[in-house]
Parts: C-alpha cells; sequence; structure tokens
C-alpha cells in the first residue's frame, strides 16, 4: 500500500518512513503543507499520515481541502497536541484516527491496516478470495492452507490486486504503489515480479488485460 506521510520533523519522519517500510508500505514523504496538498491532488494514495504544525499549509487545512473534494482517502493525525478539543478538532475536519506524539511505531502500523480494512468493506484483518488467504499484518499468504512466500513487492502487488478484486489496475497504479517516488526502476520490473507470483500461485490468480493492466478475478 502507499503511504503518503507529511510530518516537517526530520527525525521522527525519517524514523516513520523507515519503521513503515520495514512493514511493507511504500512510504512517499514530505515536510510541507502547500507541497503536500499538490501531491495529493495530482497522484494517488491509500492513506495519509498527517502532522498538524506544518509549514506552507497546516495539517488542518490540508485536511479540509482533502474533504472538500470528496476523499475519502483514510486519515491518520499525528500531534503533539494532546488536548480534547485538539483531537475533536482534527476529527471534525475529517480525519478518521488519531495518534499522539511520541508513539510506538507497531501502534501506528495496526491502526493505519485497521483503517486501510475499513476503507476496503472488509470486516475480518485477513483477504480471503477463493482458497487464497492473505494476512497484511503478517504478511503471510496462503493457499487451500499451504503457505506461499513471496518477496514483499510480490505480496504488495498480491495485496492490491486482491483488495481490488473483480477491478482492473492500471498499470502505473501498481507501480506508483509498489515504489512511489523511487528512481531507476526497471521498466520491465513489474512484469518480472508478475511473472514469479504466476509461478508461485497459477495463471488463474492474476489475469492481464491488455491495454490497462492487471486483474485479480473473484473465485
Amino acid at each position: 500500500m502507499r503511504i503518503l506521510l507529511v510530518e516537517d520533523d526530520a527525525l521522527l519522519g525519517e524514523g516513520i518512513q523507515t519503521g513503515l517500510t520495514q512493514d511493507g508500505y511504500t512510504v512517499d514523504w514530505l515536510t510541507d503543507g502547500k507541497v503536500a496538498h499538490q501531491a495529493l491532488q495530482h497522484e494517488e494514495f491509500d492513506l495519509l499520515v498527517l502532522d498538524l504544525n506544518l509549514p506552507g499549509l497546516s495539517g488542518l487545512d490540508l485536511l479540509k481541502a482533502l474533504r472538500s473534494r470528496e476523499s475519502d482517502m483514510p486519515v491518520l493525525i499525528l500531534t503533539a497536541r494532546d488536548t480534547v478539543s485538539d483531537r475533536i478538532a482534527g476529527l471534525d475536519c475529517g480525519a478518521d484516527d488519531y495518534l499522539v506524539k511520541p508513539f510506538d511505531i507497531d501502534e501506528l502500523s495496526a491502526r493505519m491496516r485497521a483503517l486501510l480494512r475499513r476503507s476496503s468493506g472488509r470486516a475480518s484483518p485477513s483477504i480471503v478470495n477463493g482458497e487464497l488467504c492473505i494476512d497484511p499484518s503478517a504478511h503471510h499468504v496462503t493457499m487451500s492452507g499451504r503457505e506461499i512466500s513471496l518477496s514483499q513487492r510480490e505480496f504488495a502487488i498480491l495485496e492490491l490486486l486482491a483488495v481490488n478484486v473483480g477491478r482492473a489496475l492500471p498499470r502505473s497504479r501498481i507501480e506508483e504503489t509498489l515504489y512511489g517516488w523511487e528512481r531507476d526502476v526497471g521498466s520491465n520490473a513489474l512484469e518480472v515480479h508478475i511473472h514469479h507470483l504466476r509461478k508461485k500461485l497459477d495463471n488463474r490468480w492474476i489475469r492481464t488485460i491488455r491495454g490497462v493492466g492487471y486483474m485479480m478475478e473473484k473465485q
């Protein structure tokens, strides 16, 4: 899943990006509210992790602008403000959850998984399609009870397709989820990952939609 992190504290931002990347997320990190506003208008993210005290544009104003465009992207606010009124202000502006600094990276990751699960309409922590079962928290995949070993990026592709089962995803959408703003990505890198996934599962799970991208069909 692709996350936009907006946090102007360099040490904290680096720590969050590193921790969430180790958890399998693709994390694009910005430190300015105005720059983040532009990114949210032109690119697609699965979740926004947002500090309130930002240069350029405050976190609350950024959140208001996002919701004014009727975006339903999950938003988790990070802030040092620990008063009830501040928490209410953030939630009333459209935040889905609120985490007060300092916090544990494992709790942040767990809260993010819960928000992503709710946004996809799932009640269960696992993603199930036929005999395929994906556990995002453990990065664990089984098919008919048999464990399937996947690389981090293979897992990211499979999870994205499973969350969007029955919907064709453009190649660009999958690549952005995998790499974010990472540079020097090989032109056939996605095809290589898809090829390996098909070998580890079987061809029926991932369908190529010519001229569009890839899709997982409902089993």
